[in-house]
């Protein structure tokens, strides 16, 4: 549904009937014993009419399908004659609408058929037929042999694995592939199947890369060695889609341009080429001598694969001013072509900053694998580790403020991160934490306003409130700041209070087993888009990361969680939560066996969530959850567990559409927070899963994405453009 304007209209047409009412009825609508009955029909009548306006005032939009009402959106589709999708892919079915006249005019093409992943689905991929991966024997009418047009080495005719070059490897299986391979005529399952005549390979890109700027790097006692994420977990580090937006501009999706994580090979990719003017510009602005730029022009034109290449060249010249320290460093900077992995991706998916707007160059970097580390100086300022997220800095240290912008890779909205959230946007700050100091000290947060992070940098420690009244802690749209806890966070109210407590955007870690504490009366706490660190994982120094759990020792009227990441939730010391709301989230409590919702007395409701734990309530009341603990109701009169999931053995409420959970271990791609796949069902998890929600989504946290109804719809469009006689397979790539 189009979101309306903010017009006024039922403020106008209230005054304006009423001017049109006797003065003498609107008098009498005031003093005596029932006021404000003609007041109030009047405001009735009023609404209906701005319905009336604003439906006129629509009529016109609604004949063209970027501005018309959703329930437009079929009528225009059947002008067109096209095969909708479903209904609840409000976006594919409108971008279907749009382009129907665009794809029938292609089709068949492999750039339709691209193009439908990020029409349709929202996803990003990459289409592969797969008959041009098939070996064969070369004919004679063949072109002469060349290598083939790969973006690293080159592969030598025939597909045949160049062993000088083993990093091609890794290419093996994937969209980018450079190898060919025997006919399998086998049913496609898994790596069976992929390559034949007919089989049309569509590679699926379903995770987002989520930007995250001047965030603190956790550090090593070195000062040299960091890790990105400033829990200190190894994470890989994704690429930002990078896709052109304008479609007369279309291409193949090139590695880079995909939202995926980023290898060494693909961020250590540097290949160069000399020109006519970075001779001229040596000449002028460096010293070098006009007989070593001439030499220099010779070599105009070509294209060296490797820095490692282009400077075995320049030494042949024997031209030892092209190998001075300021000229080498400018042919580094000037002739690193555009469309190398290095150029792409630095600084658009990593940057680093070893002190406030002082930014490492891309030709003072270098990539490479810092297991273990620290590795030997290899004469630039800084190697990066993007498959794990690492930093080693050779010289002095960098600046105590130095910080990383990067991406991470993550299926939806979920948790603390750096994505939009237009609700903090109307919440005006009545405080700001101090970007400077790297604590949260008390007199900043305010017991009655709104206290505001504007970054993403580390805070520790956080102080503890004792008069909480109407509190809120909110981090800055797009910023995800770190709060690591060095004691208990304690948030404590007067007696009888009634108070409001809302935290937004915020990632609590802790240094220690500490936990956030609630004491004293809450009418309402609400905890949305946060991640209150499970734990589960060992930094990189080898040490458990402590979880970070909920305890509630006061008295709360309703404890609502919205699209965040929690650890346990617990009441002790005689707390009590009347009831617990938990939608779009995940509660982990790192263990199966372990309790990750404990409220014995409380009234719970969960509304698409995943639960890695057990559960003890008073009442439940489940839609589209995942439950991998063993779940104990006391009062199962009352309550429902509908499309849902537990294991055997669970003492739930009554049951509609519900399933039982044989084995929880190989149905998510990952169930270590911190990862790009955590809490994302796996392609081998059971089709009751899958798709048992309501909507035929699949169950729990990420059951709003509509992943399986998106996956319908892309099929539907790709059997209706799809050339005849082939046969599609969807191969998720993430």
């Amino acid at each position: 549904m189009i979101k309306l304007a903010q017009d006024n209209f039922e403020y106008y047409f209230t005054e304006k009937l009423w001017e049109m009412i006797p003065a003498i009825y609107r008098h009498e609508d005031g003093p005596d014993g029932n006021p404000g009955v003609l007041r109030a029909l009047v405001e009735i009548l009023a609404e209906q009419a701005a319905i009336l306006r604003r439906s006129h005032d629509q009529l016109w939009e609604d004949q063209f399908i970027e501005l018309c009402q959703d329930w437009a959106v079929p009528y225009l589709g059947d002008l067109v004659a096209t095969r909708p999708v479903s209904a609840l892919n409000l976006r594919g079915r409108r971008v279907d609408v749009a382009k129907t006249i665009y794809y029938r005019r292609r089709k068949g093409t492999l750039r339709v058929l691209e193009e439908l992943i990020s029409d349709i689905t929202g996803w990003e991929g990459k289409t592969v037929e797969s008959f041009r991966r098939l070996a064969r024997a070369r004919h004679g009418l063949d072109p002469p042999p060349a290598l083939l047009a790969g973006p690293f080495s080159g592969t030598p005719p025939g597909g045949v694995a160049d062993l000088r070059h083993a990093r091609i490897a890794e290419l093996a299986g994937g969209p980018f592939d450079e190898f060919f391979h025997t006919p399998d005529v086998r049913q496609h399952a898994g790596q069976n199947g992929r390559y034949n005549i007919p089989k049309l390979a569509f590679h699926l890109y379903r995770l987002r890369a989520f930007r995250v700027q001047g965030v603190t790097p956790f550090g090593l006692a070195d000062g040299l060695r960091f890790t990105c994420d400033p829990s200190g977990r190894d994470i890989p580090l994704f690429a930002p889609r990078q896709r052109p937006e304008d479609w007369d501009d279309w291409h193949s999706a090139l590695e880079w341009e995909l939202p995926a994580p980023i290898s060494c090979r693909l961020l250590g990719h540097a290949e160069y080429m000399l020109t006519k003017a970075l001779a001229q510009t040596l000449v002028a602005d460096f010293g070098v001598p006009l007989a070593s730029a001439d030499k220099l022009r010779l070599l105009r034109g070509f294209r060296f694969p490797t820095e490692t290449r282009l400077r075995e060249i320049l030494e042949l010249l024997n031209e030892p001013s092209l190998l001075g320290a300021a000229a080498y460093r400018h042919i580094l900077t000037t002739s690193l072509v555009p469309n190398c992995g290095k150029a792409v991706l630095l600084p658009a998916a990593i940057s680093v900053e070893e002190s406030p707007d002082n930014s490492v160059e891309v030709v003072d970097l270098n990539t490479g694998n810092l297991t273990p580390w620290p590795v030997s100086d290899p004469g630039r300022r800084l190697i990066i580790d993007p498959e794990r997220g690492r930093l080693q800095f050779f010289g002095p240290p960098p600046a105590i403020d130095h910080s990383v912008t990067y991406h991470y890779g993550f299926a939806g909205e979920v948790g603390a991160g750096g994505y939009s959230r237009p609700a903090v946007e109307t919440r005006q700050p009545n405080s700001r934490v101090p970007t400077d100091d790297g604590e949260i000290k008390a007199r900043r947060l305010l017991n009655d306003g709104v206290t505001q992070i504007d970054n993403s940098a580390t805070y520790s420690p956080i102080a503890g409130k004792l008069r909480v009244t109407n509190l809120t802690l909110q981090a800055a749209n797009l910023q995800r700041p770190y709060l690591r806890l060095k004691s208990d966070w304690i948030l404590r109210t007067p007696d009888n209070a009634d108070a409001l407590l809302l935290l937004d955007g915020l990632w609590l870690g802790s240094s220690g087993d500490f936990a956030v504490i609630l004491r004293g009366d809450y009418e309402s706490v609400t905890v949305t888009h946060c991640s209150f660190d499970p734990g589960g994982s060992n930094d990189v120094n080898g040490n458990p990361i402590q979880p970070v759990p909920l305890f509630i020792e006061a008295s709360v009227e309703t404890l609502v969680i919205e699209s965040s990441l929690m650890g346990r939730i617990a009441t002790q010391n005689g707390g009590m939560v009347e009831k617990l709301v938990v939608t779009d989230s995940i509660l982990d409590a790192a263990s199966s066996s372990q309790l990750a919702v404990q409220l014995a007395r409380s009234e719970v409701t969960l509304e698409r969530v995943t639960v890695f734990g057990r559960m003890d309530a008073n009442r439940l009341w489940a839609s589209e959850a995942l439950i991998t603990g063993v779940v104990d109701v006391t009062d199962t009169q009352k309550g429902c567990f509908r499309f849902s999931a537990a294991p055997a053995g669970s003492r739930l409420p009554r049951s509609y559409q519900a399933h039982t959970l044989v084995d929880a271990a190989h149905i998510f791609t990952s169930r270590c927070f911190g990862q790009p796949g955590y809490g994302q069902l796996s392609q081998t998890a059971p089709v009751e899963l899958r798709r048992g929600a309501e909507n035929g989504s699949e169950m729990g946290v990420f059951s709003k994405l509509l992943n399986s109804i998106k996956r319908d719809s892309l099929r539907t469009k790709i059997d209706e453009y799809m050339p005849f006689g082939l046969i599609p397979i969807f191969i998720e790539e993430t």
